[in-house]
């Protein structure tokens, strides 16, 4: 596949240096010198405007099957993702949006009944997949990450491992868990691994389960959550876009909000549309007013500023308030681990959340990736199963590498399998493995099993 990004940011550079080593990368830019960031990567470099019809020609745009534009300058990014469309028809466009106002217009397929020229195919505005991001695990007390497939009824949670856990220091063969819910991964140390029933759950560990809806519940019932009430109540330390759309998802689940935010311009506009969050004008790294608010009462907190120093004191001081949960936001990338190592419980990166989004945008057509987990070190994927199939229990396949088959969507149904479960013609089978193993996963199941399928008919 050939893949163009327009711009040289850092969230550039991430979906480069995620796409180059597979795909064909050109990369565009103003500056005359190839950045020294991309200078490690084996991509091509153009410099020039990605606005410009020369430029994008250099670039053989006319050969390109996708077009991604994630420059600093949202103008910019819409200009230049029309001019592709229009010397390449068939080109896909991913544009990058920083406003509200720009993802709700290019969002809509009309605007006060006028079609919108389809010159951008997919829109992202990275803030608000991280504000989702937040949401699905404020809703889940203790979990660290949540993916939800076929439209929730297969799920995936993420667990941190605690010393007073049941599980700890067990064997997986020695756990008892809810029908319909399995243990697809552990990240111990850092590094992402496919366990089998041999494994010892260690403190600190963190557990990936994959399950349905109801199995997941009683399991989060059973070993984690401290009730079963749910979150009840939240905090909020920054009320940008982020902090803002949070709080009125919050307000609409009936949680208790408060939210703090600095500037008194930006508090009037909280409060006129906000209709159940407390709005607190004030500093969230004022020790004092984080004491007189009962912030230290909060079930969660959630520092979502523009500023990783700050936001990393606001979570360091709720956790000695004794705060039982805190999430944070993380502008840079890298900073993501060290904030965690610091006793952060989840960091979450909208430049992350946008990095899984564009994976789920290239994807071959009968292999998707539902879900990026650990950083992008272990994928859910998603292979369709062809007509042709026959049929064959999971536990008669030799993958090459290690994978779990975590669901089967067959229908409208939903299977948790069992090494007894058949896999049949047109099942959807949701994977998880780790993201060095997927290539080898895709092939066995798009080629290997399939010809071996076809060759017991």
């Amino acid at each position: 596949m050939k893949v163009i990004i327009n711009g040289t940011s850092e969230m550039a550079c991430l979906i480069a240096r995620e796409l180059y080593e597979v795909h064909d990368v050109t990369v565009i830019d103003t500056r005359e010198e190839v950045p020294e960031e991309f200078n490690k990567l084996d991509v091509s470099y153009v410099s020039g405007s990605g606005a410009s019809i020369n430029i994008l020609e250099a670039a053989s745009v006319k050969k390109a099957d996708v077009f991604i534009a994630c420059t600093t300058l949202e103008e910019a990014n819409i200009v230049s993702s029309w001019t592709a469309k229009k010397i390449n028809p068939d080109i896909e466009t991913v544009c990058f949006v920083r406003q509200q106002q720009y993802h709700e217009t290019f969002s809509k397929p009309s605007v006060n009944g006028q079609e919108i020229e389809r010159g951008i195919d997919h829109i992202i505005w990275p803030e608000e997949l991280l504000m989702q991001e937040i949401f699905r695990i404020i809703l889940v007390p203790e979990a660290i990450d949540v993916e939800l497939f076929a439209g929730g009824k297969a799920r995936l949670l993420e667990y941190r491992m605690k010393e007073d856990s049941v599980m700890a220091c067990k064997l997986i063969k020695e756990c008892f868990f809810p029908e319909d819910t399995l243990i697809v991964g552990i990240t111990r140390d850092g590094s992402l691994f496919i366990p089998d029933g041999n494994t010892e759950l260690q403190i600190n560990d963190k557990v990936i389960f994959m399950g349905s809806e109801e199995g997941l519940n009683n399991l989060a019932a059973a070993f984690f959550e401290r009730t079963k009430k749910g979150t009840r109540s939240t905090a909020i330390i920054g009320g940008g876009n982020v902090g803002f759309m949070l709080a009125s998802n919050l307000e609409n689940m009936g949680i208790r909000t408060k939210l703090i935010e600095f500037d008194p311009q930006r508090c009037d506009f909280l409060s006129d549309n906000l209709k159940k969050t407390l709005v607190i004008k004030g500093d969230g790294t004022d020790l004092e007013l984080l004491e007189s608010e009962d912030i230290g009462d909060s079930e969660a907190l959630v520092s979502v500023t523009n500023n990783d120093e700050k936001n990393l004191l606001c979570s360091l001081l709720a956790k000695q308030l004794g705060v039982k949960r805190v999430i944070t936001r993380v502008g840079k990338a890298r900073n993501v681990n060290l904030f965690e190592k610091v006793g952060i419980d989840v960091a979450v990166s909208p430049k992350e959340a946008a990095l899984k989004e564009i994976r789920d945008k290239l994807l071959e057509k009968d292999v998707g990736i539902l879900a990026l987990v650990e950083k992008g070190q272990g994928e859910v994927i998603e292979i369709a199963m062809p007509e042709d199939f026959e049929d064959i229990k999971i536990m008669d396949m030799v993958l090459p590498v290690k994978a779990i088959v975590g669901a089967i969507k067959r229908g409208s149904k939903i299977l948790i399998p069992k090494g007894n479960t058949y896999i049949r013609a047109n099942d959807n089978l949701m994977i998880f493995t780790t993201t060095e193993a997927a290539p080898k996963v895709k092939t066995y199941f798009k080629e290997e099993l399939v010809k071996a399928a076809r060759n017991q008919l």
